[in-house]
Formats: structure tokens, C-alpha cells, sequence
């Protein structure tokens, strides 16, 4: 249900799904020392609600940044409580317009010898030049790209909607970035030779791959496993290009490559690995493996060869469509799929001799194996 709802918003392009400051806080402790003397940028972050404003802005001084910027999009369906920020009036109506926070500095206004959230709402109301508004907040308009130029790290959950537009951006202004997405991100052919590239790769993660956001919207966020406004998202991971230390700790591989152990595809000289942990320590040729093997992927140890998830991935791999002979053993066998002699998929014969689609998979080489 939970990846049928992102589906969902993705399709009706409703991208309010917010972030749980326990997430945010998980993940970024990894990062902490990038973050001094740096310009940190989450343009994707309605100041009302937004949980990567709020922990900017605690952190700010623990951080040691130069500079917090945060943009919004007009019309945002949730306005918070904590930062209760001016609205415009239409017609005697509230509206919700873009704005933009900018603050360099975050001081204990209030003198309760802390520094929080109630200064932070003191300085919003009371510095002119900290609060603005914008003539739309879409990271695209030609005022937010001036605002990416000046940052040096961003920072946000981005539209499920647009996520293959934004990350294509940062890459094309050279950004630092931590930011949240779907995990079957990797298989588009935007993002994917990013990651076969080492120019993007996964972060630390949320427990379990799957995260709670807080969502407006009644028709999305109705999951047999939701608590009061949170949807679950299964499938999420952090996306970024900043060195952290998980990069360099090699899988520990106790697996012994045989040939009655591991498929071999039909149509691709590469063998199935159905779970990370199976890997095998010795096997020095191509190995298809799940996803979610990005998860434990360290650059010296593994090369990444390629991906089945397109058919323009698949070509790339040499792979030629199924054909005639093989969609008729898939029907002998009892295969009901969608499947036509034209189409690029990678296969292999299960243990029974039955013709099988392999999953979507990440084609790797052990670059030392103990053979």
C-alpha cells in the first residue's frame, strides 16, 4: 500500500510529504564536519513545516555555518505551528505565497540563555532582511537557480514528482547534496550511470528502508501502517555525493561461487546473486545482484558493470531481445507474463528448467576475488 500511495503522488504530482526531524538528525550526524563555514541550501522547504529549516537553523551555530537559505514553493498546503510565518490576503483569504529564508546568524534574542526555535520566530518577525518572499520558490525559476549558484550543500526532500529533474541540476551546477528518494531511482538512465560513475551514491539510510513522512493529503496518506498523519513509505533511501565513511568498509563475503549454486543467465555471461550476503568471495566474472546492494557497495571492492532496469540498460550490456524460441518455452512452462519476443530482458533456467525474467538487477565485479 505504502509504495501504491508514493505512486499515487507521484502521478497526481501531490509532492507534500514531509520529513521526521528524528530521520533528518539520524542521518545528517554523519555528515556534521562538511557542514563548517558552508552555505547550506534546502530548497525544497516550506519554513511553515519544514523540518530541514527547523534543524538548520537549532544546529546553525553548532554547525558553524556561514549561511542558511530556504526556499518554498507557492502554495503549500501545511502551515505549522512552532514558525508561524505572515500570510498574504486574498479576497479577506489566506494564501500561501513563496517565500525565501535567508539567516546568518542565530543569536539567543529571547535571553533564556539557549538558543531554539523561539528565537529563530523572533528574528523572522523581526528582521526584514531575513524574510522574503519569491515570485514562485520552483527550484527551476531563474531566482532559486541564484540561490543554488551561492550554496555549497543541499540539503532536502525533494518532489517525488521531479526527481530525476532535480538531481539533474545539482549535477549540472557541481552541488554537495544529502537529499531523499526512491530507492528504484537508480534504474532510471538519468541517474543510474551516476551511480556506475561514483558521482552519486547512497547514504546511511532509513531503518529498515522505509521512512514515515507527514502528508496533507487524505487520498494519499492511507496506509494499513500509518500512525495519525504519517504515511509509510517502504523503498527510500538518502541520496548523496559527500565521502562518508560506509564507502570504505568492504562486504565481508563468506559465499563459495559453484555452478549448482548460481543460476547462470541464458542471454548475459553473468550469474544470478538473489541477496547481497550470497556474493561469492571467489567468482571473478559478472554477478547480478539486487538493488538494495547499493546499500553495502564500496567503490575499491566492487566495479559497477551495468543494470537490466531499461531497455537502453540492457542494450548497453549486450543483451539481445528474447525471441521467438524463448517466448515459446516461457508458455510451455506455464509463463503468463508480459512478455514478447521483441523485448530486452536478461534470463535464466530456475533449477526445474523453467524460463525465467530476472529481477531488477545491478550487474557488479569483485575487483579482488580470493579465488
Amino acid at each position: 500500500m505504502a509504495n501504491k500511495n508514493l505512486n499515487a503522488a507521484k502521478t497526481a504530482k501531490k509532492d507534500e510529504f514531509y520529513t521526521q526531524m528524528s530521520d533528518i538528525e539520524m542521518e545528517l550526524q554523519h555528515y556534521w564536519q562538511h557542514f563548517h563555514g558552508k552555505t547550506v541550501l534546502c530548497n525544497c522547504d516550506d519554513p511553515y513545516e519544514s523540518n530541514f529549516f527547523k534543524y538548520f537553523a537549532l544546529h546553525f551555530n553548532h554547525l558553524g555555518l556561514k549561511k542558511l537559505i530556504c526556499t518554498c514553493y507557492n502554495g503549500s498546503p501545511v502551515q505549522g505551528d512552532e514558525l508561524a510565518l505572515p500570510l498574504v490576503f486574498e479576497d479577506d483569504e489566506p494564501k500561501k505565497v513563496a517565500h525565501k529564508v535567508v539567516i546568518t546568524e542565530v543569536n539567543d534574542l529571547n535571553g533564556d540563555g539557549a538558543v531554539d526555535l523561539s528565537d529563530v520566530r523572533i528574528l523572522l518577525q523581526n528582521d526584514k532582511n531575513v524574510l522574503s518572499t519569491l515570485e514562485t520558490g520552483d527550484f527551476r525559476s531563474k531566482e532559486c537557480i541564484e540561490l543554488l549558484k551561492e550554496a555549497d550543500i543541499v540539503v532536502t526532500n525533494p518532489p517525488f514528482s521531479l526527481f530525476r529533474e532535480y538531481i539533474a541540476q545539482l549535477m549540472e551546477y557541481e552541488k554537495k547534496f544529502i537529499i531523499v528518494g526512491s530507492q528504484k531511482a537508480i534504474g532510471c538512465k538519468e541517474i543510474f550511470p551516476l551511480f556506475q560513475q561514483n558521482k552519486v551514491w547512497w547514504g546511511y539510510g532509513f531503518k529498515g528502508a522505509a521512512a514515515h513522512f507527514f502528508s496533507p493529503y487524505e487520498d494519499i496518506a492511507t496506509s494499513s501502517n500509518h500512525k495519525k498523519d504519517m504515511i509509510r513509505v517502504s523503498g527510500v533511501t538518502w541520496f548523496t555525493n559527500i565521502e562518508i565513511p560506509k564507502r570504505n568498509e568492504e562486504l565481508d563475503l563468506v559465499c563459495r561461487y559453484s555452478p549448482e549454486e548460481y543460476y547462470h543467465y541464458e542471454n548475459y555471461d553473468a550469474i544470478e546473486v538473489s541477496k547481497t550476503t550470497d556474493i561469492p568471495y571467489n567468482y571473478a566474472g559478472i554477478m547480478g545482484v539486487p538493488i538494495t546492494f547499493l546499500d553495502k557497495y564500496c567503490p575499491t571492492q566492487f566495479e559497477i558493470v551495468g543494470s537490466n532496469s531499461s531497455t537502453e540498460l540492457c542494450k548497453q550490456l549486450g543483451v539481445l531481445p528474447l525471441g521467438e524460441d524463448w517466448i515459446r518455452r516461457y508458455r510451455e512452462h506455464g509463463g503468463t507474463g508480459h512478455n514478447t519476443a521483441n523485448m530486452v530482458r536478461i534470463v535464466y533456467n530456475d533449477k526445474n528448467g523453467k524460463p525465467k525474467v530476472a529481477f531488477q538487477r545491478i550487474f557488479i565485479r569483485n575487483k579482488h576475488p580470493r579465488l
